[in-house]
């Protein structure tokens, strides 16, 4: 059987693509660097990182891009013995409309090197790439502007695009205007048995989100709507551990099987207190993540096998060789000559003025940069919250000369929603001192200051930071010695680090689990993180 989701934590908008036997899934990473991940598998059941291919300012700069900006809806095509990747770069979210660059960029393999980015518009988002049978491409997307940032206009419309000459050498053509689900999104075109086939998500990314599917004898239309309704959607099954479906494409195996991948999300439910969460389904600490499930073909119509709600397990592919699946534990002991694969940094790629990997053997520097509320240059090193429940730790050396300098041990939403356990400087008692900074919905609040200050003995170097996420709650704990530890008092609230409390217009990523060093007084500073381990401890 496959397990979903197949894609845990923070990995929303799937796009799936088939090279020959091997398959991969791109998915959205908006304001993490690098840009864009493809995960690779040979079964479609176990699912490995393969290449981040935005990997540099040339090919992605979002210094100063607002929250849940950045990387939006990546396409991921094989076609030409070519991968080519579509994506947006979005630059305004809280405005009266929002605005993004979409470009592409293309590589004979996935880990690159991938070219540098071909300017595709800024007209609309979601954009995605047809390979017609003739070797033409066409240029799909969602249109969107002062007169229509969401309702009542959702209109998916073509451009030819010239490989040769690297541009769009056609007037677009309206093809689809959506159903009455409105949102009208993430267009995919597919090719089979004389019909095109136009996927599209609806409906809204959240717990009302849906899959439609509409389909034409002709390229530019008129498209039908499935006589089915919806392909696939969480929207009637309140109870389902799984929520939020939609956002999905398509992918036929060589023996002929066809499958979907959406994005799919698993809430938290609140006992006893159903306003904490939109229509008492819970919150989505995890962010949306990436599914999976079988389909079939009746009547002329792709159908979801069992059912259009999602499933947390489908019947696996009849292999005798199988894809090895992904450890669930991360340890490191930052040995390597550059960071993980499951590291990410925020906005900006991690260089000399973030930190290094090689200064001191064996542990990853961090310079003091901005704060925790920046959009420009953080030294923030963030891993995603996988499981509702696990223990991540690290253990660090620091030593701050003044009140503006800290290091630590964080869990991030996004720059108005995080807390932070910290290594601090008190210049009334002239000592470090361990604290925690919460900031909530931009509302800042302090935590062991003054009186209730835990400070640090003199002769104690190094220092461990662990957190305890259990399901809704978390906590903080320090330990001078590695072995006896402290847990604080302080209980946190897991689902603050969600897309359902914050409920903002475009907020769209997951909870994180970082390290972070932070310098304001332009002094310097920089704390160096000897290992880092998550654990899960429950299912």
């Amino acid at each position: 059987m496959i397990s979903n989701p197949i894609i845990k934590g923070f990995h929303p908008d799937p796009c799936v693509c088939r090279a020959g036997e091997d398959y991969y899934i791109a998915t959205s990473t908006f304001e993490w660097f690098p840009g864009v991940r493809i995960f690779h598998s040979k079964d479609l059941k176990n699912w490995k990182l393969a290449s981040m291919p935005l990997d540099t300012v040339e090919k992605l700069d979002m210094k100063g891009n607002p929250d849940s900006g950045g990387i939006w809806a990546p396409a991921l095509s094989y076609a030409d013995g070519k991968f080519w990747l579509l994506y947006t770069d979005v630059k305004v979210i809280d405005a009266p409309w929002k605005n993004g660059r979409n470009y592409l960029v293309i590589a004979e393999q996935i880990e690159g090197p991938w070219s540098d980015p071909i300017p595709m518009g800024n007209g609309g988002f979601d954009p995605s790439l047809f390979h017609a049978d003739d070797g033409k491409k066409y240029y799909v997307y969602r249109t969107w502007g002062p007169r229509n940032h969401s309702d009542p206009i959702n209109e998916i419309v073509v451009q030819e695009y010239d490989v040769a000459s690297r541009k769009l050498v056609s007037d677009r053509q309206s093809i689809f205007g959506g159903t009455n689900l409105k949102y009208t999104e993430a267009p995919h075109l597919y090719k089979k048995d004389g019909y095109y086939y136009l996927l599209t998500a609806e409906g809204g990314t959240s717990f009302e989100h849906h899959v439609t599917v509409a389909r034409s004898k002709h390229l530019m239309g008129p498209y039908e709507v499935s006589p089915h309704g919806a392909l696939l959607s969480t929207w009637h099954t309140p109870d389902n551990p799984l929520q939020k479906a939609g956002h999905g494409s398509l992918v036929e195996t060589p023996d002929g099987e066809w499958f979907i991948t959406y994005l799919v999300s698993r809430p938290l439910k609140f006992a006893g207190r159903p306003r904490l969460a939109r229509w008492g389904r819970g919150a989505c600490s995890l962010g949306r993540e990436t599914g999976i499930d079988r389909i079939e073909w009746k009547d002329g119509w792709p159908a979801v096998v069992g059912g259009k709600h999602a499933k947390l397990e489908i019947p696996a592919l009849n292999l005798t060789a199988v894809s090895p699946a992904e450890s669930e534990s991360v340890y490191d002991d930052f040995s390597a000559e550059s960071l993980q694969g499951h590291w990410q940094t925020l906005r900006v790629p991690f260089t000399e003025s973030m930190g290094s990997l090689y200064e001191r053997q064996g542990y990853l520097r961090l310079r003091g940069n901005d704060s925790l509320l920046s959009t420009f240059e953080q030294s923030t090193v963030a891993t995603r919250w996988r499981h509702h429940d696990f223990i991540a730790s690290t253990k660090l050396e620091f030593d701050p000369t003044n009140f503006q300098q800290s290091a630590g041990l964080c869990c991030y939403y996004n720059t108005s929603n995080w807390t932070y356990l910290a290594v601090e400087f008190d210049e009334e008692r002239m000592r470090r001192c361990i604290r925690v900074m919460q900031v909530d919905k931009q509302a800042a609040s302090f935590h062991f200051y003054d009186d209730e200050s835990i400070e640090i003995p003199d002769d104690v170097r190094s220092i461990w930071f662990s957190v305890n996420v259990e399901g809704l709650t978390y906590q903080y704990s320090y330990s001078f010695d590695g072995k006896v530890w402290q847990t604080l008092s302080l209980v946190l609230d897991a689902w603050r680090l969600s897309d359902d409390y914050i409920d903002g217009r475009g907020f769209f990523t997951g909870a994180f689990v970082g390290l972070h060093c932070a310098d304001i007084s332009g002094f310097g500073c920089h704390a160096d993180f000897e290992e880092f381990s998550y654990e899960p401890t429950a299912g």
